[in-house]
């Protein structure tokens, strides 16, 4: 009997192609059979399908591939405000789904998608690979543990260089509308980490938000990084040529649907910051100090949690212009030894794959028959909806100056079994002082 997964990936764009194409058929084709793929852009898809190195065939519409493939399971790799079209579609059509994240980007969006798979009886999956990379899992191991007693705050703080930073404000993701801003697209990411490391919801958030470096900060722009006059004195030029698998899979198919990859980051319609803070007040009461910048010289994060006990504490470099470790160090530090190390160094070597490894074994979670999941590392569509929530209040947050409760965007998200929407621990501990 064949338990193989019947497929549709939709989306072809650099995402689609690697992770939940070529690399997934490679590693997984004893559980999964592509069996189907979707694209707005003919051209594209055709490129990507032979990059993939499959014989499924291509679809320009969606209802019409759900309709006549068939898929168990859709892929959704399209830019982040389709996401809830095309996942509502598929489980309309009785699909299970995996969404890129973010897996929306507005409280309408999360809701229709969360509407959908309770009525339809199916599962979405929202793809937060950093869970799975291998330093991430052994934090949170140690948090579980209990070795630095209750976590009361953290430090969390990601750096973009000016290549992987720089490259958001090249295309769509540098639209509100279009990616919900960084605190949306990228910090999603991090936030979910957050909620899953502290094993907690976010309360409320204030935040600060800036365009220092990219859109109309810029001395001077162009129509895109080909044709700009500007390239030989633009420290952001981009030769697309010089990538033969961005060229192929952008430059010909942008003559199809006007997409250029090399967009200039200094347009000045650009309307999303650059530079981001964010103060989050979590519902177990942990007080969480956050950044992103992207422009910097360096890749990677640093975090540190601070408990009652001790501390956690990691610099994770991705990269930057000196020798690159081989290896995570996580520090464990205690408040009180009582003859034990009072610091331990706690090495993870870093595993081939995306992510440090993080890539291959979030497709062994979601494909592999046997896995379990002891940490809680499978994200659902309730932990895809409390990430995006995040975004959108820290977005408000920077663009309102006010303090922004979650449950005040969407009340039904954080109601208990009685129907109330629960309070903050600080509402609680108010309440309990006044009587």
């Amino acid at each position: 009997m064949d338990n193989k997964r019947r497929f549709a990936l939709v989306g072809t764009g650099n995402r689609g192609t690697t992770m939940w194409g070529k690399y997934l058929l490679a590693g997984w084709r004893s559980e999964v059979d592509l069996v189907a793929i979707a694209d707005t852009n003919a051209l594209r898809a055709e490129r990507a399908r032979t990059m993939i190195a499959t014989n499924a065939p291509i679809y320009g519409n969606v209802d019409t591939m759900l309709a006549e493939a068939r898929p168990d399971l859709v892929i959704v790799c399209t830019p982040d405000d389709t996401h809830d079209d095309i996942v509502v579609r598929a489980l309309e059509a009785g699909a299970d789904v995996i969404t890129e994240k973010p897996m929306s980007t507005t409280v309408e969006k999360i809701r229709r998608i969360l509407d959908a798979e309770k009525r339809n009886g199916r599962r979405v999956d929202v793809s937060f690979n950093y869970r799975f990379a291998p330093t991430a899992a052994r934090i949170k191991e140690l948090l579980n543990s209990g070795e630095i007693g209750r976590v009361t705050s953290v430090d969390f703080h990601w750096y973009l260089d000016t290549r992987h930073g720089a490259d958001y404000f090249r295309r769509w993701h540098a639209y509100t509308d279009k990616s919900g801003s960084l605190f949306v697209h990228k910090a999603t990411h991090h936030f979910d980490l957050l909620n899953w490391y502290l094993d907690s919801d976010p309360d409320a958030v204030t935040a600060f938000a800036d365009l220092q470096m990219y859109g109309r900060r810029g001395p001077f722009r162009g129509p895109r990084c080909k044709l700009c006059p500007h390239k030989n004195e633009c420290d952001f030029y981009l030769d697309l040529e010089a990538d033969p698998f961005l060229d192929a899979l952008y430059e010909d198919p942008s003559e199809i649907d006007g997409y250029f990859r090399d967009g200039c980051v200094f347009r000045e319609d650009i309307d999303i910051p650059d530079t981001m803070v964010a103060n989050i007040r979590y519902r177990n009461n942990v007080h969480v100090s956050y950044s992103l910048n992207t422009f910097q010289p360096i890749e990677g994060h640093h975090i540190a949690f601070n408990g009652t006990k001790g501390r956690i504490e990691l610099r994770q470099y991705e990269d930057q212009p000196w020798e690159m470790p081989e290896e995570d160090v996580i520090l464990l530090v205690r408040n009180f030894p009582k003859g034990r190390p009072g610091v331990e160094r706690i090495a993870v070597p870093h595993s081939p794959g995306g992510h440090y490894g993080g890539d291959d074994r979030l497709r062994n979670m979601l494909f592999k028959p046997d896995a379990t999941d002891p940490l809680g590392q499978r994200a659902g569509a309730r932990a895809g909806a409390m990430s995006v929530l995040c975004g959108i209040a820290a977005l408000q947050s920077s663009r309102t100056g006010k303090l922004v409760r979650l449950a005040d965007l969407m009340p039904e998200l954080f109601e208990d079994e009685f129907g109330s929407v629960p309070r903050s621990a600080a509402q609680v501990s108010a309440s309990a002082g006044r009587q």
